[in-house]
C-alpha cells in the first residue's frame, strides 16, 4: 500500500513532466483498469484453483521487477514515456492476480463473520498511509525526480512477498478439481459470472462500482492538470500532497466508522447511504478553484466514495460461496473497475481535449449522481442481512 500510493502521485507526474499532455497523463489511470478487463475473470479462476499464497508471492514479485524498471532505465537515460506507460500496465496486470488471491485468502482466515471488520481495518491501513505518504511524496517531487520514487514502490513489492510468503495459514482450502483444461477453465469462468449475474445483490453492486469507477477514474485522471491549472498549486510542494493525503483523511474515518455501522445496519444499506454523499461532495470538488474548499470537501467525498466501495467489497464476500470467491471478485472487479475505470479515464482525456479540463471533470463526476439513482432504484433497498453460504473457520 506505501509503496503504490508512492506511485499513484509520482507516476501520472512523471508522464505530465515528460509529455506536459492531460491525455497522455490520463493513460496511466488508464493503465490501471485494462488488465482488469483483460485478466480479471481468467485470474479469478485460477486464483480459485491454485494456491493463494503462491500465487501472491509470485505476483508481488513481477510488479517490483515491472515498476523497478522504471529508475533503471531513468538511471541508463533510456527512459521513454512508452516505458513509463508499460510498466505501468504490466505492473497493475500482476496485481490483478495478486487482487483475486487475497480476496479469497481473507474470509479463510478470518471467518466470514468477522470480514466487515477485517476489510475495515485493511482500509484504515491503506488510509493511515494515505495521510502522510501522499505528502511526502509532494515534498520531495521538488527535490526527486519522479522516477526515482518508484524505486520505492519496487521495494515494497519486494517486502510484502515476504510477508505473505510468512503467513501461517491455510489460505486456500483443500478440494478436489478436475484437471485444467481450456474447456474446464471457460466453464469454472462461466460458474462465476453466472452467480454475479444471477444474485439480485452482487448484480446491484456492480452496476453501481461501475458508474463509481467512472467517475473517479475520470477525476484522478485528470487529478494532476487539475492541480495544476485549475487550482493553480503545481506538482509538487505540500498543498499538492495534501489533496492526495485528504483522501486518506476520508478512508481513515471511514475504517473507524464501518465496524460500528455495521452493527446497525447491512452492507447493502449503508452503501444506499453514502452514495447520495457522494454524488454532492464529487461535484463540489470538480467545480471549485479553491484549493481550500477542494481538500476539505475531498475528505467528505473519501468518506462517501470509499465507504460505498468497502460495503460493496465486503457484502460480495459475506454472501459468495469460498470456491467462487475469486471469480465473483474479478469478475465483479472487471464489469466495475476495468471496464468503468478504463472508460472513465479515456473518456476524460479524450473530453478535456474537446470541451476543456473544467467541463471534462464536471462532466465525468456527475456519473457519481447515476451511480446514487442506480443505487436507490435497485433491490439493494429491499435486501435484508445476507446469509452465510458457507462457514470458514480461521
Amino acid at each position: 500500500m506505501a509503496g503504490t500510493l508512492v506511485t499513484a502521485v509520482a507516476l501520472p507526474v512523471l508522464v505530465y513532466r515528460l509529455t506536459g499532455s492531460p491525455a497522455l497523463t490520463a493513460l496511466v489511470t488508464v493503465a490501471e483498469g485494462v488488465p482488469y478487463l483483460l485478466l480479471g475473470l481468467v485470474s479469478g479462476a485460477l486464483s480459485d484453483r491454485l494456491d493463494r499464497q503462491r500465487v501472491m508471492v509470485v505476483a508481488d514479485l513481477l510488479c517490483a521487477l515491472a515498476i523497478g524498471s522504471v529508475p533503471l532505465a531513468w538511471a541508463l537515460d533510456a527512459l521513454t514515456v512508452h516505458h513509463v506507460l508499460v510498466a505501468g500496465l504490466l505492473t497493475q496486470s500482476f496485481f490483478v492476480f495478486f487482487d483475486g488471491a487475497a480476496f479469497g485468502a481473507l474470509p479463510t482466515i478470518v471467518g466470514r463473520e468477522r470480514i466487515g471488520q477485517a476489510n475495515a481495518a485493511l482500509w484504515g491501513t491503506g488510509s493511515l498511509l494515505d495521510l502522510g505518504v501522499p505528502m511526502v511524496a509532494g515534498l520531495l517531487l521538488a527535490v526527486v525526480h519522479p522516477a526515482w520514487l518508484l524505486a520505492v514502490d519496487a521495494l515494497s513489492y519486494v517486502l510484502s512477498a515476504a510477508c505473505v510468503a510468512a503467513i501461517g495459514v491455510r489460505l486456500s482450502l483443500p478440494r478436489a478439481l478436475p484437471r485444467l483444461r481450456p474447456r474446464v477453465l471457460v466453464r469454472e469462468v462461466g460458474d462465476g459470472l453466472r452467480y454475479l449475474t444471477g444474485h439480485p445483490g452482487v448484480r446491484s453492486m456492480t452496476v453501481v462500482g461501475f458508474l463509481l469507477s467512472l467517475s473517479g477514474a475520470g477525476f484522478m485522471a485528470l487529478s494532476v492538470p487539475y492541480a495544476d491549472r485549475l487550482l493553480g498549486v503545481g506538482t509538487s510542494g505540500w498543498r499538492f500532497g495534501a489533496l492526495f493525503a485528504a483522501w486518506g483523511v476520508g478512508g481513515v474515518t471511514v475504517a473507524v466508522l464501518t465496524p460500528r455501522l455495521l452493527r446497525r445496519l447491512s452492507a447493502a444499506r449503508l452503501t444506499l447511504l453514502w452514495l447520495p454523499v457522494c454524488a454532492v461532495a464529487g461535484l463540489v470538488v470538480a467545480t471549485t478553484s479553491s484549493w481550500l474548499v477542494s481538500v476539505t470537501v475531498m475528505v467528505v467525498w473519501g468518506v462517501s466514495y470509499q465507504g460505498s466501495v468497502l460495503n460493496s467489497i465486503t457484502y460480495r464476500q459475506q454472501v459468495t460461496p469460498d470456491h467462487l470467491l475469486g471469480r465473483v471478485n474479478t469478475a465483479g472487479r472487471m464489469l466495475s473497475f476495468g471496464v468503468g475505470w478504463t472508460a472513465g479515464a479515456l473518456g476524460a482525456g479524450a473530453l478535456a481535449a474537446v470541451v476543456g479540463l473544467r467541463g471534462a471533470l464536471v462532466a465525468v463526476v456527475s456519473v457519481g449522481v447515476l451511480a446514487a439513482v442506480a443505487g436507490w432504484l435497485s433491490p439493494l433497498r429491499t435486501l435484508s442481512d445476507p446469509p452465510m453460504p458457507d462457514r470458514v473457520l480461521a
